[in-house]
């Protein structure tokens, strides 16, 4: 019988890369959560809001948008930390890479399994990179996406008392996202021969781009776009997405960590450049790697917008097989919000 994610808690963090971990129930894709989801990110392609459009595309369902998958994601590294990766305080991580590999899109009515692993852990100092890669798979153990996900991590600080107490004050209670609990029983480690590969993933849809193979050359530039973010956007994608951390909403929990004042969401951020890219894309699916590496933030006032600006170049085309590789760029106030943002799709 497999062991629950409390049975290891005794061991260390670094021997527990490589293990594998099972989300005990699975987790069923609504389709008004997707609707949801992708007002939160402002993905505001037909497929989806509406069947109809869906089935443009070849899809039988309302298509998630790109970073829909980080609902699940950030519960199950929030339960992981939480169960047996519990060197860490959850209030002292950061989120620094996230890399979602696409199959097919996730759609309304999935049933999807979550599998994670540990994959890697290095120390510098004070501080660990955790690298923790999540499969979703479909009912037939078909992958439809793989997120891979790096936090920084600060281990054996002690947080002011009185820190705890006012963070308290503010915290969203009951973090669970729609259908995934976080409860530690809800992890499962795998014992190696219970471990098996995934099945070849079915051969993707035909995509149905607005720029082409024949119409797009490596060096051409994308539209630049504007898009403001309020305060209302921040609590809204909150509760959408799970995201519990208070310095998402509350200028006293900013203030204690050494923010000038609230800031978005780094999956936020990622999400609106998903955005940006796919209403030039004209469909969602073409989508086949989508990765981001954070390096700032996008603060947000009380009662002013902050201007997100997005810009993007064609780095590459295949014209035998319509691969293309898409740089991306934002920035807030001036200041780049990416270290690196890279995205491959597939073009008509």
């Amino acid at each position: 019988m497999p062991e629950t994610a409390e049975a290891v808690t005794a061991t260390t963090a670094t021997e527990l890369v490589g293990r594998h971990f099972r989300v005990r129930d699975h987790y069923d894709v609504g389709r008004e959560k997707i609707r949801e989801f992708a007002r939160a990110v402002r993905c505001d392609h037909p497929a989806h809001h509406h069947e109809a459009n869906a089935a443009t595309l070849g899809y039988d369902a309302l298509l998630a948008s790109p970073t829909f998958a980080s609902v699940i994601g950030a519960a199950t590294t929030r339960a992981l930390i939480g169960t047996v990766l519990t060197e860490y305080d959850v209030s002292q991580i950061l989120q620094t890479d996230q890399i979602f590999e696409y199959y097919r899109p996730v759609l309304a009515g999935d049933r999807l399994s979550v599998d994670v692993v540990v994959e890697n852990i290095r120390s510098y100092g004070d501080n660990d990179f955790i690298t923790i890669k999540v499969t979703l798979a479909d009912v037939e153990r078909l992958p439809v996406l793989v997120s891979t996900t790096t936090i920084v991590a600060r281990k054996g600080v002690e947080i002011d008392p009185d820190t705890v107490q006012t963070v308290a004050g503010v915290v969203m209670h009951g973090h669970v996202a729609d259908g995934l609990s976080e409860a530690p029983s809800d992890l499962i480690l795998l014992a190696p021969d219970e471990v098996a590969d995934f099945p070849a993933p079915a051969a993707p849809l035909p995509v149905h781009t607005v720029p082409t193979v024949a119409t797009v050359a490596p060096g051409a530039e994308l539209p630049a776009a504007k898009v403001p973010v309020t305060r209302g956007d921040l609590v809204n994608y909150a509760g959408v997405s799970g995201d519990p951390n208070p310095i998402h909403f509350s200028d006293t929990a900013a203030n204690l960590v050494g923010l000038p004042t609230v800031v978005a969401h780094g999956m936020l951020t990622m999400g609106l450049t998903a955005a940006y890219l796919t209403s030039w894309l004209g469909d969602p699916s073409a989508l086949t790697k989508f990765s981001v590496r954070m390096s700032g933030f996008v603060p947000v006032e009380p009662t002013a917008p902050t201007i997100v600006e997005f810009t993007s170049k064609v780095k590459s085309v295949n014209p035998e097989t319509g691969a293309a590789t898409v740089v991306l760029g934002a920035t807030s106030d001036g200041k780049k919000l990416f270290g690196r943002a890279v995205a491959e799709v597939r073009l008509s």
